[in-house]
């Protein structure tokens, strides 16, 4: 039932907004018709140009024509306020209803509540040089004192003064809350893009781990069995491949079940940070996968942090390349610091590639090394060269944050 008629009241609202100036219109004429018929005339009396009294009822002719500057007050708010005004100063000087002076007042709160600042300041100096007008013209016009002609323009100059602060008033009470709207609107955008960055984030933090840490198990894996499928029935090579894709899958298993937790609980690191210390696995890990590998890294005791984990990362990466794409191949990795970069390069030459490798890959590995490369201030480049392929970084030594 309260929904029901706070729908109603909503409806009703929304159908008075929308004909606002015609209902003022309205009110105003019937307002106007009800003064004449209770003879209220001669408000102004000491400013009259007539010379006997005339009847109430020719009030409407100047109020029901400013009827229609009411109507036209939002389509045309400053022409409608001059033809009040001039139909006010014809009252004044004649008949001095009191219609008149309403609809005056109702279009300035119009006029001022729509106009610019600039306007705003060009309605007040007018406002006021009205006021002046008044108090001279009371003088001129009649033999009212000093004192009588000051109260009169100083009641002129309330009603007018009130109806513009009123106007003015409402206006920027509504511009402070469409402004307070907006802030509002623009930060919940800002919130809304910064979820999305930060879930963007998050996915291509999971994606990383899961290249990094899980795919190169699950590779080594599937290649170890791809081998061995493909030699001649051996107790001890076939239990050997076992053996490898079993650590394999139980170091998958770690990953996954590590990530699994993270995402559950929230705390915790996905995988642990590589270092120097994990090269020398990532190699012999290599070398058992068949590769011929030449490994050497000079004066790189100096370097941590963010430089030597990417280091590692390419390292990895492009040896777990070599193994899917370049079985059997001699591979060449060489890290030494020059001036203030380390500088990484494996370069492989011959191997071919197993199938297994040709069920997955999307270049994904090196693109996300060379964004993390890049992110550090440094140089990566990939590509095949005349008898191989080759993987190089520089980095510095001192990355930027």
């Amino acid at each position: 039932m309260k929904t029901m008629q706070e729908a109603t009241a909503e409806r009703i609202r929304t159908w008075s907004r929308a004909r606002r100036p015609l209902i003022d219109a309205v009110l105003i004429g019937l307002f106007c018709v009800l003064s004449a018929a209770l003879g209220f005339s001669g408000v102004w009396s000491i400013f009259s140009l007539l010379d006997a009294d005339v009847s109430p009822w020719w009030t409407l002719a100047t109020a029901l024509p400013g009827c229609i500057a009411v109507l036209l007050k939002r389509r045309f708010p400053m022409l409608s306020l001059v033809a009040a005004a001039v139909l006010f100063t014809v009252d004044l000087l004649t008949i001095g209803g009191l219609g008149p002076v309403i609809i005056l007042l109702d279009v300035l709160w119009t006029a001022a509540f729509v106009a610019s600042p600039r306007m705003r300041t060009r309605l007040l100096i007018a406002s006021a040089v009205a006021v002046v007008t008044m108090f001279f013209g009371a003088l001129a016009l009649s033999d009212a004192s000093v004192p009588v002609a000051f109260l009169v323009a100083v009641q002129f100059g309330a009603f007018v003064g009130t109806d513009y602060w009123w106007a003015v008033a409402v206006s920027q009470a509504n511009e402070l809350a469409e402004l307070h709207r907006q802030r509002a609107d623009d930060a919940a955008a800002v919130a809304e893009r910064e979820q999305a960055e930060a879930v963007q984030r998050e996915r291509e933090t999971m994606a990383r781990e899961l290249h990094d840490v899980v795919a190169g198990h699950v590779m080594a894996m599937a290649i170890r069995a791809e081998a061995a499928l493909a030699t001649a029935p051996d107790p001890v090579t076939d239990r050997d491949a076992l053996q490898a894709v079993r650590d394999a899958g139980l170091d998958a298993h770690g990953a996954l079940r590590s990530m699994i937790s993270v995402l559950r609980r929230g705390d915790g690191a996905l995988s642990s940070t590589p270092g120097w210390t994990d090269l020398e696995g990532i190699v012999d890990e290599a070398r058992r996968a068949g590769l011929g590998i030449r490994f050497s890294a000079t004066d790189v005791e100096g370097v941590g942090g963010a430089a030597e984990q990417a280091v590692v990362r390419v390292v990895r990466e492009a040896l777990a390349n070599g193994i899917r794409h370049a079985s059997g191949a001699d591979v060449d990795v060489a890290i030494e610091v020059v001036d203030t970069d380390v500088r990484v390069r494996v370069r492989s030459r011959g191997g071919v590639a197993h199938a297994a490798a040709t069920h997955g890959g999307q270049g994904w590995g090196l693109q996300m090394l060379r964004e993390r490369v890049e992110a550090l201030g440094g140089v990566f480049a990939a590509g095949p060269e005349s008898d191989g392929w080759s993987v190089a970084a520089r980095i510095p030594v001192e990355v930027r944050p």
